[in-house]
């Protein structure tokens, strides 16, 4: 408990070989609250203040924390293509309103293998003209990968935007079936 009787909010991190590079993944006690691409040192640095100053709590690395072993497994499983579909607790603390509706509806609405246009998307949750605030919503994803932005395109058929980078996307696209695995 902090000096006003409060229980602190306990952030455990670690990180995770995948094929798209390291992961970060961060949890809470109500669930996993973010994934960062391209954890170097230095990413993984700024990606732990920020979360820090967000949340009030000083995260703290423990790859061997239950609330942790779950969220780690599944995305093992996920990159070894013998999952489908992430069944996590979500601390979807770090995103609110519009942003989080759209995030929740591509979770539950958008399967693997799959994808939807952004003005798709943002018909689902009842505003068909906010393509570009699905867009800006995708971009402050904070659990990508596992709320998966990477099955948001646009609807002439190309790629779209991705904060972990276009290869990154592909990858994630090619390794749902939806794009061809590169021939090299």
């Amino acid at each position: 408990m902090d000096s006003h009787g409060q229980y602190e909010q306990q952030v455990v991190w670690t990180v995770v070989g995948t094929d798209i590079g390291p992961l970060l993944l961060a949890a809470t006690r109500d669930g996993l609250v973010n994934v960062v691409f391209h954890a170097t040192e230095a990413v993984r640095d700024k990606a732990l203040d920020r979360l820090g100053s967000r949340l009030g709590s000083e995260p703290v690395e423990a790859p061997d924390s239950p609330l942790l072993a779950e969220a780690i497994q599944q995305c093992r499983a996920y990159f070894a293509g013998e999952r489908r579909d992430f069944e996590l607790p979500l601390d979807w603390s770090l995103i609110s309103g519009f942003n989080r509706e759209v995030l929740r509806e591509l979770a539950s609405g958008v399967p693997y293998g799959a994808v939807v246009g952004y003005g798709d998307l943002a018909g689902r949750v009842g505003q068909p003209g906010a393509a570009q605030a699905v867009g800006l919503a995708m971009g402050a994803n904070p659990l990508p990968v596992v709320v998966p932005c990477h099955r948001v395109v646009e609807s002439d058929g190309g790629i779209g935007g991705f904060g972990g980078g276009l290869e990154t996307k592909r990858q994630l696209l090619a390794l749902e079936g939806v794009l061809p695995e590169p021939l090299f």
